[in-house]
């Protein structure tokens, strides 16, 4: 019998292109796309016009009706599986409580972990599947009964990042079958498949914020005291403005802030216990040295510390750091090099040269 895979397709070229590479090769591919949130209903309570704002391109009711057609096209059994109150849980959640301990989150880490591999896996295993597959560029390898993350081969699609958390038991049945290829690979193949989607645009923002505005979307769902104007101070106490709630702000910010100085100031701290913004020049967000905390290994745990390439944002450059193990699972990171805007909340993921070696969230700033 084939061995069962089933796809995570959220209707744009990538993934879709994951099913039909998974059915070229010799699987018995089963398409699953996840509704995870009612985005007219989002839409209609933030406009009151239904459909009138716009949402990241991903799982959307459009984006589910262009995976039913890629599964009708490659002759692929397809289902959508109803993942609203896990993902409202796991996700959303999250993304506006994080926000409002002044904290930068990323959604998509939990995202891929909780549902992704944990809610979709568990359906995978019920209907007889062994694996689940995804759209992302990156690679699973196992070495000494491990299994590790490795980079993808086009490095500005790597999205490796966003996978550290995985457990080693969600690892085994991971499958990236993009990580060898280039995303323009992608588009060509999905146009020799005859794919719908082979010229889609993608996905550039959350999923479930409608026009990207973070600050709107935060604001209704949280109690209005939650929320509070304040002061913005230089790091020498100097008041230089008001804030509008620090939820609205992130570090390394230089727009938006409504001040007037005589030279260009950035966020560098944002003060909860005092409700005060604090600012300063270029230096003051360049940083060395911070904690992380809930860290995920792929090799056995550090007992004392390792050198390894550090990544703290999507789309940054991975730069040479020490990691030392404290208490509680947190590591200390140093980086050989100072690096701008290291911001509580973010991941950290750590490497050996393209192997993924554990990660975790970015705690505070030393």
């Amino acid at each position: 019998m084939k061995e069962r895979v089933v796809v995570a397709m959220s209707g744009g070229v990538d993934s879709s292109t994951a099913a039909a590479i998974l059915k070229d090769e010799g699987y018995d591919v089963v398409g699953i796309s996840m509704q995870i949130w009612d985005y007219s209903a989002e839409s209609h309570a933030l406009s009151g016009a239904e459909g009138s704002d716009k949402f990241g391109t991903c799982c959307s009711l459009n984006d589910i009706n262009d995976a039913r057609r890629v599964a009708e096209k490659l002759g692929i059994p397809f289902y959508v599986l109803n993942l609203e109150e896990e993902f409202e849980k796991n996700v959303v959640e999250y993304f506006v409580s994080e926000y409002i301990k002044g904290r930068t989150p990323n959604p998509c880490v939990p995202c891929n972990q909780r549902l992704k591999f944990d809610a979709l896996l568990n359906y995978a295993v019920k209907i007889g599947a062994s694996k689940v597959a995804t759209g992302h560029y990156a690679k699973v390898v196992e070495k000494g009964g491990r299994y590790f993350i490795k980079r993808g081969v086009d490095r500005s699609k790597d999205q490796s990042y966003f996978l550290f958390s995985l457990s080693q038991e969600q690892l085994k049945r991971a499958i990236f079958p993009l990580g060898d290829y280039t995303k323009s690979d992608i588009r060509k193949m999905a146009k020799t498949f005859g794919l719908n989607v082979a010229e889609k645009e993608e996905s550039q923002e959350i999923c479930f914020v409608p026009d990207n505005n973070y600050a709107g979307f935060i604001a209704g769902r949280v109690d209005a005291g939650e929320i509070i104007e304040g002061e913005i101070v230089t790091s020498d106490g100097i008041v230089v403005g008001r804030h509008r709630g620090l939820p609205f702000y992130t570090i390394g910010q230089r727009k938006g802030l409504g001040i007037s100085y005589e030279r260009p100031l950035y966020v560098s701290e944002i003060d909860l216990e005092n409700n005060r913004l604090i600012v300063g020049e270029n230096d003051s967000v360049v940083k060395r040295e911070f904690i992380v905390e809930n860290v995920n290994w792929s090799i056995p745990q550090l007992t004392t510390s390792i050198r390894a390439l550090v990544q703290i944002r999507y789309r940054h450059n991975a730069s040479e750091a020490e990691i030392t193990l404290s208490d509680d699972n947190s590591v200390k990171v140093i980086y050989d090099e100072p690096q701008r805007a290291i911001t509580p909340g973010q991941a950290a993921v750590f490497y050996l040269e393209d192997t993924l070696i554990g990660g975790g969230w970015i705690k505070e700033v030393i």
